[in-house]
This record gives structure tokens, C-alpha cells and sequence, in this order.
């Protein structure tokens, strides 16, 4: 088959050759031309068909004139220069930045483009004087590099990179060479006569080293600390910060009374190797959103239409957030309805999909209402809105109480859940121990007190969740689980109720499986047919004319189309009716032909010559390992699919799942989010997996929230984690993994704390010396730090190997 010059996609409907090269459509065809008019062809030598072939424009992109809204897109604006950032999912490869970083060829109005590939933005500078936002906007959706302008970008907050931790841990990590460098001396007994004429220089300096690493990289552990014993919890940061404090106090007043060289090594590796872990479990995936809501999803403005003074209509681009009750809308095709607003005039096809979960898109007639979040698909309507955007029906969703509610805050780490019992069994052995001296000889019942709290600082502990979910939170990331925080990890392994969304979760939103049922069509009937699917738009249509592309293509007679009803067509005194079943069968009373009927199926009727012949049932093409996923969760787990879809599935979903899977149908987005409620009000931890706007409330609901994403890159909902859909088989895997990492972070407990008990076997007996402190402490986190990265490598070797298998 001939594939595009440019996208690489199959010439099907159309085959357009120019320069000796295919193309899909002349929209493909005109990149080409502009690219190789401008000398810019050396995009196709970098990658092979690098382009996508660009939407229709016509008026998408009207509501650029307006200048309101041109202020809140620009980032900077003066009399002559603005500059732009997008957001452009289409970005893929080298070509695509060479291309786009050379705009400047295709408009000399541009000075200057940059992309960032990881993020797939562009950021632009242009002149202001020369051309506008939207003919740059039109040039790069003519090149097939659309941007994504949504509602979101109308209130855009900066977003500020807080870099505080790596000034800390610079901070710290100076100190720790210096103070340790100045140590050596003293631990080694030289008695060079300089060295011994400057150790109090050296203590000092020590000293000088050790206050910002407490004052400024530590003072995060003793706000945390102070926080928590103000709401009466023991958290792992108040033994931390007693050990940093009782170091320091210790270690100064050491070096004042010249006792002797102090803690100062040891106080501020500690500091050093806890924000070390902290540092290592900050990997974020900045390119990704987790936090998106219907703002993302809605346009930033739509067509506004106004009388004149002399009565005629005129058109205005309005910002959504505009929108009154009363107003009268112009929706164009694919556009999205941004509020709940009555049909007035028009061939109203609306899908629902993204809203609620249904796959087909429903006809709607003059007088009925339309929601929020539905997109046009059959040419243009106007309707009139019945509500502003915040008071719409899915706007609403986001009034729930759930989505003001910080998840952190209600989760306890496996790391603070110890914390208590060994803050207070430390302070037990230091009181008991400082008393037992005090009877014994009182002289070292301060050293003893001061050298447990030391040791027994939980430096080993506090590091083992942070560098084993790091680790875990990289493996995941490598393999396309890409989780918000690392801390995910922890509430993954402790799910017990797994609930999946069914249309776009369990199918892929690619493909469909079409079966014929009813009287064989002739070949005459299926050339009819498919000359008649050939004309139609009709998502349904083109599905089904891809199956059937291969019949001869006839000139149609006549043709005609009923929005939400089907489409007939003539061809030498023949005719076929195409659609609904009672639009096509409208005289039949056979019972054999309406046994053929069964509303929950998705199909397309067929008659010809106004005898009915049968009809084409779509059914959704599901993911690979399904069945193996859901066998393998259901041993543990139990498995729900709660889905906004009717029921026509059930059957299919039942041969595909085990018997003791719940399965739910028509679930509106609030009814999803409650009942992910019901479930942890009787104490299940509940993990939901879903893909789109109407799982929103679930998602956030859950305890842990994945969204199923063909694209990464493009809309997804507020969540805990996104998972790219090839990667769908593995999800068992994943879930796996993060039970293995918990079991190590216990593992690395155990052994921190024989580091413990050694540790504290000096101090209590009164022999703990600065130089065993400065060998023991960072022993122990180096240890755990080696320990948890080698064990995570190994327990992801099943992983691995899966994902072998699959290349």
C-alpha cells in the first residue's frame, strides 16, 4: 500500500501524487510544498515521513483577534516583541525540532524558536509589529504542529522550581568534605608539632563549617519536628533532629572546654546523606501533569453570536468564562460544547465519550439540551447556553470535596509508622542508661546520655524508603509507569480492591472488531454499500468503510443523509439504506428480522431495495492481556470494572474475565466517585484505573488513582500516576514490584538497626569516640544506600524479562 511522503500514513481515500512523491491529502501535500518552497526539505532527510497531517483550520482560530485573550496567552509583551510557549503534543522526533527551531525561514516576522523536547513545548519570540499570534498559530497547525490552547492557559500560574533542596545539599556536602578533611588529623594521633599548634583552628574551623549546615540544610528536620510533636505525633524527624542538635550542643561545648575534637564529621555527614535521600526521591516527571482538571480539556474561547443594531447577526469571539445564560453559541465541527446549552438550530451528533464513557455519539434534535464536554461531529449548530462554564453539569464534578483534600495529608508512611516506638524506645535506653551512671560514676552520665541520642539518630532508617521508592520510582519511569511522587509506591502495595474503567482503559481507542450478522449482501449490494459509506462522515461510517474499501467504488445516483438516523443512497435503480434499525427496517413486523435488533449492541443496519438484509455489529477491540491481567489480580484482589458505557459488552466481558469480577454499567462520573467511596468506608484500599474526564472524581477519590493513556502526552485527568497503554500487560508486574519494595525498605530496618545496637553497645558503656562515630554513622547509610539499590535491581528483574519477552 502507498504510504504518505510526509505522515507516513496509508493513501485510502485519497492519493495525491506531486514532485513524483504520495500524499494522503492536500493538507499533507501543502506542508510539503511550503517546506520545499522555503528550502527547508532537509526535514524529510532527518526523519523518514516525520510529519502528521494537519487538521482543518478554517475558523478555529478566530478567537485570536481578540486581544483579551492574546494578553493572557503571551508572556511577555512590549510595543514590539512578544513572546509565545505551547504545548504541542505532535512533537516526536529530530525533525520535528529542526523544523519548528526554524520557523524564522517560514516567517521572517519570527526571530527566534526554541522547543524543549521533553515537554514538547515551543517557546517563540516575535514581532508583534509584523504579524500576530494567530497567524503563527495558523502557520504551525498548517505544518501539522498544532498547539493545545485550552481554558487552562486563560489563568496560567508561573511555575516556580523550587531549587532549595540542592542549595542545601551543596551546603552540606561542602561542609562534609571540609570537616572531614579537617578531622583526620586528629583521628590518625599525628603529632607533627604544626598540626598540633593548629588543632584548635582546625576544631574551629570545624565549628565554622557545621552551623549553616544546621541552621540552614538541617532546619527543615526541626520544623518538621516541631509540627509534628505540636500535633502529637512522633515522626521519624524528631529523633533526627534531636541527634543533629544533641551532635552540635555536644561538639561545641567539646571544642570550648578543649575536651576534645567534637561530632562535627559525623553531624554533618549525617545531614549530608538524609538530604542526599531526600534528593533522591524527588525525581518528577515535570513534563507530565498530574494535577489537570476541565480546564485542560475545554476551549479557551468559542463563537459568540450578537444582534446588530440593524438586526443582523454578527459573530464576536468570546472568552468562555463569558458566557451568560441567554447567549447564543456558534459551535463549529469537533468543536467541544463548553457549557450546558439548548440546541436551537443545526445536525446536532454529539460525542460523549470523554464525559461519560459512552462510545457512540447520539443524535440530538432542535429543543433538546446538550452538556458540557460533548463535541460536535456533524457541521455546524447553534445553541443557547442554559448556565455559566463553573455552573455546568461536568464542571460541577469538581465541587465535590475530594478534589480540595490532600491525599499526603491522610497517608502514613511505613517509615513514620516506626517512628514512634523508636523515639521512644531511644529516649528509654538514654534516660535508663544516664541513670545507671549516675549511680556508677556521675562523671560520664553526660556522655553516655549525649553519645545514645548520637548513635542511635536514625540516620540508616530514614534512608531506606527514600532510596528504594527512588529507585523503584526510576524503574517505574524507565518502563513507562510514571508515578507522581514516590510515595505512590507505598499505598500501591497496600491495595486490596482494584476497579477499572472499561472504554478506553480495557479497549484501545484505536480499533473496533466488525462482524456482519443477516443475509448475505451480493457483490452488487456491497459496491453500493461501500460507494455510500465512501460519502458519509459518520464516525461509524468510516470504520465501517475501512473494512469494506476494498469493493469496487461506484458513482452514486443519489445520496442523502439524516443526521442520527443513517444515510440512503441510488445507483442504477438500485438503492440501500444504511443506519438504525428502525430507520432502515421502518415497515418490517417479522420477528426473525427484530430478533436481529438488540439495542445494547453497537451496529449499523443494512437494507437494499427495502428489504432488510442485516446488519455490521461493532464491538470494542480490547487490550492485550486482559484475561491474564484480571486472573492473576483476582488471587489477591478484588476486581471490579465500573464503567459509564451501557451494557452491550457484558457478554464479551464475561467470557474475558473471571466469574468473580463485579461488573457495573452506566455509572455517571458522580456515581463512579461514590462508589469508590463506599468501598473504603468498608475498609478496602481501592485503586482506580481509568482514562478519561468522567473518572476524574474516582481517580481522586481512590487510594491510589492510574490513568491508561495512549499518549502521554496529551489530556489526561488529576492522578496519581499515568501508565502508557503498551505497557498495559505489565500492570500486575508493577504492582509486584511495589509489594518487593516494601519488603525491602523492612529489610533495610533490620539492618540499620544491628548498626543501631552496635552503635548504642559503645555509648551505653561510655566508650563511643568521635572517630567510631565518624566510622559507624556513615557506614550505616552507605550500607542501606548500597543494600536497597541492589535489591531493587533484583527485584525488578522479573520486570525486566517481561519486557524482553514482549520486544
Amino acid at each position: 500500500m502507498t504510504t504518505c511522503f510526509h505522515c507516513g500514513d496509508p493513501c485510502i481515500d485519497t492519493h495525491i501524487v506531486h514532485h513524483e512523491k504520495s500524499f494522503c491529502c492536500h493538507g499533507c501535500k501543502t506542508v510539503y510544498e511550503i517546506l520545499n518552497e522555503n528550502n527547508l526539505d532537509y526535514y524529510y532527510t532527518l526523519e523518514q515521513a516525520p510529519g502528521s497531517s494537519p487538521k482543518e483550520i478554517e475558523g478555529r482560530f478566530d478567537f485570536l483577534d481578540n486581544q483579551d485573550i492574546v494578553e493572557k496567552l503571551v508572556e511577555f509583551n512590549d510595543a514590539t516583541t512578544q513572546i509565545v510557549s505551547f504545548v504541542i503534543p505532535t512533537i516526536h522526533c529530530s525533525s520535528c525540532i529542526w523544523v519548528l527551531e526554524n520557523l524564522n525561514k517560514l516567517d521572517e516576522a519570527i526571530q527566534n524558536s526554541q522547543v524543549n523536547f521533553p515537554e514538547k513545548t515551543i517557546r517563540i519570540t516575535y514581532s508583534s509589529e509584523k504579524t500576530t499570534l494567530k497567524k503563527i498559530v495558523v502557520l504551525l497547525s498548517k505544518l501539522g504542529y498544532e498547539p493545545t490552547i485550552s481554558l487552562e492557559n486563560s489563568d496560567k500560574k508561573e511555575k516556580s522550581v523550587d531549587r532549595s533542596l540542592i542549595y542545601k545539599l551543596g551546603v552540606a556536602g561542602f561542609a562534609f568534605g571540609n570537616v572531614m578533611f579537617l578531622s583526620f588529623p586528629e583521628y590518625f594521633e599525628v603529632n607533627e608539632f604544626w598540626l598540633e599548634q593548629f588543632k584548635h583552628v582546625f576544631r574551629w574551623l570545624m565549628f565554622a563549617f557545621s552551623v549553616p549546615v544546621v541552621f540552614y540544610s538541617g532546619r527543615d528536620y526541626f520544623t518538621s519536628a516541631y509540627k509534628g510533636i505540636r500535633s502529637g505525633i512522633l515522626n521519624i524527624d524528631i529523633p533526627i533532629a534531636i541527634g543533629i542538635s544533641v551532635l552540635f550542643l555536644r561538639s561545641t561545648i567539646e571544642i570550648i572546654f578543649d575536651w576534645d575534637s567534637g561530632f562535627f564529621d559525623s553531624l554533618t555527614g549525617l545531614v549530608f546523606f538524609l538530604l542526599l535521600g531526600k534528593f533522591f526521591q524527588q525525581k518528577t516527571y515535570s513534563y507530565l501533569s498530574f494535577e489537570r482538571d476541565y480546564k485542560s480539556y475545554f476551549p479557551i474561547a468559542v463563537t459568540r453570536l450578537k444582534k446588530a443594531e440593524n438586526n443582523a447577526v454578527i459573530e464576536e469571539q468570546a472568552e468562555v468564562y463569558k458566557i451568560k445564560k441567554g447567549d447564543r453559541l456558534l459551535i463549529r465541527n469537533n468543536e467541544l460544547l463548553p457549557v450546558d446549552a439548548i440546541l436551537i438550530k443545526g445536525n446536532a451528533l454529539i460525542d460523549y465519550s470523554f464525559v461519560t464513557g459512552e462510545a457512540e455519539p447520539v443524535s440530538k434534535n432542535s429543543g433538546d439540551k446538550l452538556y458540557a464536554g460533548g463535541r460536535q461531529q456533524a457541521g455546524i449548530i447553534e445553541v443557547e447556553a442554559l448556565k455559566e462554564v463553573q455552573q455546568s453539569y461536568l464542571t460541577q464534578l469538581w465541587s465535590n470535596d475530594v478534589f480540595s483534600k490532600d491525599k499526603n495529608g491522610i497517608f502514613q508512611s511505613l517509615t513514620d509508622s516506626i517512628s514512634k516506638r523508636f523515639t521512644l524506645a531511644i529516649l528509654s535506653i538514654a534516660f535508663v542508661s544516664t541513670l545507671i551512671w549516675l549511680v556508677i560514676d556521675p562523671s560520664k552520665a553526660f556522655n553516655v546520655f549525649t553519645a545514645v541520642l548520637i548513635v542511635a539518630c536514625p540516620c540508616a532508617i530514614a534512608l531506606a524508603a527514600p532510596f528504594t521508592l527512588g529507585n523503584l520510582l526510576r524503574i517505574f519511569g524507565r518502563n513507562k509507569l510514571y508515578l507522581k511522587e514516590a510515595s505512590v509506591i507505598e499505598q500501591l502495595a497496600k491495595i486490596d480492591t482494584v476497579v477499572f474503567d472499561k472504554t478506553g482503559t480495557l479497549t484501545t481507542n484505536r480499533k473496533n472488531i466488525i462482524s456482519y450478522e443477516g443475509i448475505e449482501l451480493t457483490e452488487d449490494e456491497k459496491q453500493l454499500l461501500t460507494s455510500t459509506l465512501r460519502a458519509s462522515n459518520h464516525p461509524l461510517s468510516r470504520a465501517l468503510y475501512s473494512v469494506l474499501k476494498d469493493n469496487n467504488i461506484k458513482t452514486l445516483d443519489f445520496f442523502e443523509e439524516e443526521t442520527g438516523k443513517g444515510i440512503k443512497a441510488e445507483v442504477n435503480q438500485s438503492s440501500i439504506k444504511v443506519g438504525s434499525f428502525a430507520y432502515v427496517n421502518k415497515n418490517s413486523q417479522s420477528d426473525e428480522i427484530n430478533q436481529l435488533h438488540d439495542i445494547s449492541k453497537t451496529a449499523v443496519h443494512v437494507s437494499a431495495n427495502n428489504v432488510y438484509k442485516g446488519c455490521y455489529i461493532f464491538q470494542n477491540e480490547y487490550r492485550k492481556g486482559v484475561s491474564e491481567i484480571f486472573t492473576a489480580l483476582s488471587d489477591t484482589n478484588k476486581v471490579i470494572i465500573l464503567s459509564g458505557d451501557n451494557d452491550g459488552e457484558r457478554e464479551t466481558l464475561k467470557k474475558l474475565v473471571p466469574e468473580s469480577t463485579s461488573l457495573i454499567f452506566n455509572q455517571k462520573p458522580d456515581d463512579k466517585l461514590q462508589f469508590i467511596h463506599q468501598q473504603q468506608q468498608q475498609g478496602k484500599k481501592v485503586m482506580m484505573i481509568g482514562d478519561g474526564l468522567n473518572d476524574a472524581g474516582a481517580l481522586k477519590q481512590s487510594d491510589v488513582g492510574i490513568v491508561i493513556s495512549e499518549n502521554i502526552n496529551v489530556f489526561s485527568p488529576a492522578c496519581d500516576g499515568i501508565l502508557d497503554a503498551s505497557m498495559f500487560k505489565n500492570l500486575v508486574s508493577f504492582i509486584d514490584l511495589s509489594k518487593k519494595g516494601i519488603a525491602i525498605i523492612k529489610w533495610a530496618f533490620i539492618l540499620s538497626l544491628v548498626y543501631n545496637v552496635i552503635g548504642l553497645s559503645f555509648a551505653v558503656t561510655g566508650h563511643l569516640k568521635p572517630v567510631i562515630a565518624a566510622i559507624l554513622m556513615p557506614l550505616s547509610s552507605i550500607s542501606i544506600v548500597v543494600f536497597t539499590t541492589l535489591a531493587t535491581q533484583y527485584a525488578s528483574r522479573k520486570l525486566r524479562m517481561n519486557l524482553n519477552n514482549q520486544r
